[in-house]
This record gives C-alpha cells, sequence and structure tokens, in this order.
C-alpha cells in the first residue's frame, strides 16, 4: 500500500514543517453549505445529554509538564475562540498525536509564542471532538500573550478529506453551548480567531475559520453561526456540567 505524506498545520500558528501521518492527502469541502433556516425547535436537553450523546468528547491530553503545557498556566475562561485547522490532510486524532508528542512547534519569542509550541484545547470533526488540554489552563492559539490565549477556550474545526465539515460546524456550535453554560460565557464572547490581533503580524487580524468570514471578516456566515451556537444553548434544561 502506497503511504501518503501529511503535514499537519493548526491555523493557531505558523505554517511550517510539521509531523508525517498516513493518509489521504487532496484537499476537500472548501467550505460549508450556505447557511439554512434552523428548522424547528429541537428538544430540550441536559448538559450532560449534550456532552455525552451530542458532543462525544474523547480526551487525549498533552501530557501535563510537557510541550504545550510544560508551563502550568491556569485560567479562568472568559472567551471561547473558533479556529479552522488550515489543512485538508489531518483528522482530530493525527492533531492529537502531533500535540501529544511536541511536533507543533513554534518560535518562542518575546511578544509571540511564550512556550514553543502550539496548544488548543479541542479539535471538533463530523463525528467527535478530542480534548488535547484542560479547559482550566491557556493554549497557545490566538495572539500570544493577549486575551485570547490568557482568557479563551480554543476549538479548532477540521478539513481533512472525507470529513463532514457541515456536521463538525454543528458539533462545534453543540461544543460551544455547553462551553457557555459551564463557564457563564456570554454569546458575544464566542468569537472567531479573527477577533484577536496578533502583534507583528501582518494582517493583524487572521482570515479565521475561513469558510465561516466573508471576504476575511465576520458577517452573514459568521452570524448564523452564532445562531446555531445560540439555539443550542436555549434546548439547555438546568442540571450538572462538569469542567472539562
Amino acid at each position: 500500500m502506497l503511504a501518503v505524506t501529511i503535514v499537519i498545520v493548526a491555523c493557531a500558528g505558523p505554517r511550517g514543517p510539521g509531523p508525517s501521518y498516513s493518509g489521504p492527502a487532496e484537499p476537500v469541502n472548501s467550505g460549508p453549505a450556505e447557511p439554512a433556516n434552523s428548522g424547528p425547535a429541537e428538544p430540550s436537553i441536559s448538559p450532560l445529554e449534550l456532552l455525552r450523546q451530542e458532543v462525544n468528547v474523547i480526551p487525549r491530553l498533552i501530557p501535563k509538564g510537557k510541550y504545550g503545557r510544560r508551563l502550568y498556566r491556569p485560567m479562568n475562561p472568559r472567551f471561547i475562540t473558533i479556529h479552522s485547522t488550515q489543512n485538508y490532510t489531518g483528522d482530530a486524532f493525527a492533531h492529537a498525536r502531533a500535540l501529544r508528542v511536541g511536533a507543533l512547534r513554534a518560535r518562542q519569542r518575546p511578544g509571540g509564542n511564550r512556550i514553543g509550541f502550539l496548544a488548543w484545547h479541542f479539535t471538533v470533526q463530523g463525528n467527535l471532538a478530542i480534548q488535547h488540554i484542560p479547559t482550566t489552563e491557556q493554549g497557545e492559539h490566538a495572539d500570544f500573550d493577549g486575551p485570547g490565549n490568557n482568557y479563551s477556550i480554543g476549538i479548532e474545526m477540521c478539513e481533512h478529506r472525507g470529513n463532514n465539515l457541515s456536521a463538525t460546524i454543528e458539533r462545534t456550535a453543540r461544543l460551544a453551548a455547553y462551553l457557555m453554560y459551564c463557564y457563564r460565557i456570554p454569546l458575544r464572547n464566542v468569537v472567531p480567531h479573527y477577533h484577536w490581533p496578533r502583534k507583528g503580524a501582518n494582517p493583524p487580524n487572521k482570515n479565521c475559520p475561513h469558510f465561516l468570514l466573508e471576504n476575511g471578516r465576520p458577517g452573514r456566515k459568521w452570524n448564523w453561526f452564532l445562531g446555531r451556537v445560540q439555539a443550542n444553548f436555549s434546548r439547555l434544561q438546568q442540571g450538572p456540567a462538569p469542567r472539562l
């Protein structure tokens, strides 16, 4: 069987060499279908049911004290930042493996990446979400030493071949709704990566997640996504919501 090299590149940092994995390598799913009406209201659900039945979070944490968690940096989340991986080869498990072995390096410099590695909290694909670091620890996915890293939970959406992008977006909306409930985060604080300007970058505001922005900026598609987050949040009954 012919092995194909996959280079994992996350939107959270600069493009560069990454680890190799075996799998398909052609880009697909250039973007989601045009936003549609949300349809009839869905039945109410408990936070735990939403988390376990509809989000399906699988823990694959970066080892404590290693790579993206080599420093313990506690966080009280105030925002949720939505990204897209901007590669078409690596699924959520490939990203988890890359993070766990320290393959996603970044240049550590004053005003830039603070630990020399990328790290975010969740990677979502059509059928599941994988967790990489606890939601009470800071990542390196948004704006270096700024509020995007210091106070936000980072969620990457996969774009690999064979992935259902529409299902990925909906699963991300449900995960965001759960995290809003868990941490009492308002909808206005669910933001795209674009929201956080990066010091020294040109342009400072990244076109990410690119398939939910229009001409590199939030617009109708982003507002539609927020509508899906709110629709799922509105379904939630009062109940326990353990921190992830």
